[in-house]
């Protein structure tokens, strides 16, 4: 019951982040000076408002990554933070870089392969955390619907363009506090999870 209803007030503030973001973007369109600094918009905006990312999760971190994992194509993953609530999940964030001097089409594989997962869209629905010492491992919830509360939405990143990226998995013991990241086609990482 606890976790449908978390998985409902999550997807409220989804609906609450993306109706602000698409506020704030519109207001920022109306705006007068019309010189503009000539930058084209980032894929992280529009990762935003369907991936659902908490845009507090990742304030406040540092620059160094706790993880870099290198995956195909020019794709590299910063994990910037692995963080534990008393809700009992890992909130693990971190910026999916595209290194490459061409654009990227994001690998099918990292949504994973559960047809559950598969059906609503791409994501990083394939991740997993090891906990090595409790002979366990870890994959990102779902919601009621199947949906996994990751990222969501991206297919292609333009070359030297990063997203911001979120993945929840249920939290290990409290005694466990460095697992191992997985995601597929990506090199493993171990991470320190905080709180």
């Amino acid at each position: 019951m606890s976790i449908r209803f978390t998985a409902k007030a999550r997807r409220g503030m989804v609906v609450l982040s993306a109706v602000v973001g698409l506020a704030l973007g519109v207001a920022g369109c109306g705006s007068s000076g019309g010189g503009g600094d000539g930058k084209k918009p980032d894929t992280s905006s529009s990762a935003s408002k369907s991936g659902g990312s908490d845009p507090s999760a990742q304030e406040g971190q540092s620059d160094t990554p706790l993880a870099e994992l290198k995956g195909s194509n020019g794709l590299v993953l910063d994990i910037t933070s692995a963080t534990r609530d008393s809700g009992g999940f890992v909130t693990v964030n971190g910026n999916l870089k595209n290194d490459a001097d061409k654009s990227v089409v994001v690998p099918a594989a990292l949504s994973g392969n559960e047809t559950e997962v598969i059906r609503n869209g791409p994501s990083l629905g394939g991740a997993t955390l090891v906990d090595s010492k409790g002979k366990k491992r870890y994959y990102v919830l779902r919601d009621t619907d199947g949906r996994p509360l990751t990222t969501t939405g991206f297919s292609t990143i333009r070359a030297g363009d990063d997203l911001a990226v979120f993945m929840q998995f249920p939290a290990p013991p409290s005694t466990t506090t460095e697992v191992s990241f997985e995601l597929p086609t990506f090199s493993v990482g171990t991470i320190k999870i905080s709180g």
